[in-house]
């Protein structure tokens, strides 16, 4: 099976419930956890690895926490694969620095390639304010809004 490792779902879900929340939110480790249920000390290190990659921001103390270190709309599912995982390679010959005998010329290196290719440009293009735009809770909140706007006003009660 060729997969994604469970730290990048992980770290996938705890980007998309900062992206759901209004630019600047900052909230707690604990916060995110409960909510998305993931485990604290696998999150704990999911942020540290997250911060580096310049994709959250931490604070410390009170009124601290996690945001988002750029906006929703900049961040994509490739981000978050590269950060975790280090990158797309959907079989060992496409690894940067192996030498491969049979590289010149390979029909299946290049098959390789070219899927590996197109995977990243569709990883690229998934960011998370689409995501967010696509959940449930999201469409539910908009739509009812939408709703109440088309509504006619109350009839105001004239009296003659």
């Amino acid at each position: 099976m060729i997969g994604i490792s469970r730290q990048t779902d992980y770290a996938a879900r705890l980007v998309l419930h900062l992206a759901c929340l209004p630019p600047g939110t900052r909230v707690s480790i604990a916060e995110i956890s409960k909510t998305r249920l993931l485990p604290a000390p696998f999150t704990r290190r999911l942020v540290g690895c997250l911060v580096k990659e310049g994709i959250l921001h931490t604070v410390r103390g009170t009124g601290g926490g996690i945001s988002l270190a750029r906006p929703a709309s900049e961040i994509s599912l490739l981000d978050i694969l590269n950060a975790v995982e280090g990158g797309v390679v959907l079989n060992a010959c496409q690894e940067g620095g192996r030498p491969c005998v049979f590289s010149q010329g390979c029909l299946v290196q290049k098959a390789w390639g070219d899927a590996t290719d197109l995977l990243q440009r569709h990883l690229a293009t998934v960011t998370f304010d689409t995501l967010v735009g696509a959940s449930p809770e999201h469409q539910a909140a908009h739509g009812q809004r939408a709703a109440d706007a088309r509504k006619p006003p109350h009839p105001r009660s004239s009296t003659p």
